[in-house]
């Protein structure tokens, strides 16, 4: 493996802007000196980080990267970067590459030799965590889940073992059909929800997530919501691991694998663990894991 060294004196960098969430305050001094200065900001909607960057009384030159154009914008900045532009990318709010198309472009920058700096700002995530009242260490980012109801309760099957807190977002419109899945698939834990976070209008629901189901159902739900939900207890964990009858037996081979990635495992540890639990060869789990 190559060491890369970036620094902010070399030529042609991606940096990775975080912008205000809900609350312009929270804009921090370096992340306005970088897009001022920077030659092009790759932004999520050109619109939005305009209205933003005539709060702070600048015009960088703007372009669109999104879902539906990353992959014929993303090889064009990376041109841009190779010629030694120094490109700042944002998304619509909060870190860039956390559930949006960033996480591409930065790959793409890494794998090309192209220093990227992290600029650090505001994340509904964290935000959320930290002030829900549940344990923050472990937390699992989960980000949308599946909009399927199968393909979403799947995904929950798949991490409702694991210890950590569990953190998602959710659109308003599957925000209830969220949480039931939640209830019914992980069991009535404690939960707690937000939305406008950092607004004038932040809005909080905690309490359990069948709580959180009736009042959302009552109330009705507007905007983009932050959801964090407590882990699995010891109780639920063991069922998944030593149990030998229990647990696993209802999963795949991939299943099976990633529920002991989940509980922190390495993928051979976890591979190791769910041949020993399968009573077959760890050849045959990698092999049909690396198959589905």
């Amino acid at each position: 493996m190559k060491l890369q060294k970036s620094t902010e004196q070399d030529r042609g960098v991606l940096y990775v802007v975080g912008t205000p969430i809900g609350n312009l305050k929270d804009m921090s001094t370096r992340a306005v000196e970088v897009l001022k200065t920077a030659d092009l900001i790759a932004a999520e909607d050109t619109r939005h980080t305009r209205k933003l960057l005539s709060h702070f009384q600048f015009s960088t030159p703007l372009v669109s990267y999104h879902e539906h154009n990353r992959s014929k914008r993303g090889p064009e900045i990376i041109e841009a970067l190779k010629s030694g532009k120094q490109v700042a990318l944002v998304s619509d709010a909060g870190m860039p590459g956390i559930s949006d198309p960033g996480e591409d472009l930065v790959r793409l920058a890494v794998e090309e030799g192209i220093p990227v700096v992290p600029v650090p700002g505001p994340n509904a995530a964290l935000a959320a965590l930290v002030a829900s009242g549940l344990p923050a260490v472990p937390f699992l980012f989960l980000g949308f889940l599946p909009r399927g109801p199968k393909e979403r309760r799947r995904e929950l099957e798949r991490w409702k073992r694991c210890p950590a807190t569990l953190i998602l977002y959710e659109a308003p419109h599957r925000l209830a059909e969220t949480l039931q899945d939640l209830t019914e698939v992980l069991g009535d834990r404690r939960a707690a929800i937000c939305r406008e976070l950092t607004k004038k209008h932040e809005e909080w629901l905690r309490g359990t997530l069948s709580e959180c189901l009736a009042a959302v159902q009552e109330g009705g739900a507007r905007g983009e919501y932050t959801l964090v939900v407590e882990g699995a207890g010891d109780e639920e964990g063991d069922d998944a691991s030593d149990s030998g009858e229990t647990g696993w037996t209802q999963l795949s081979v991939k299943e099976h694998v990633d529920l002991y990635i989940g509980r922190g495992l390495s993928k051979k540890e976890a591979i190791a663990r769910a041949a020993k639990d399968r009573d077959v060869s760890k050849r045959d789990v990698y092999n049909e894991y690396h198959r589905e």
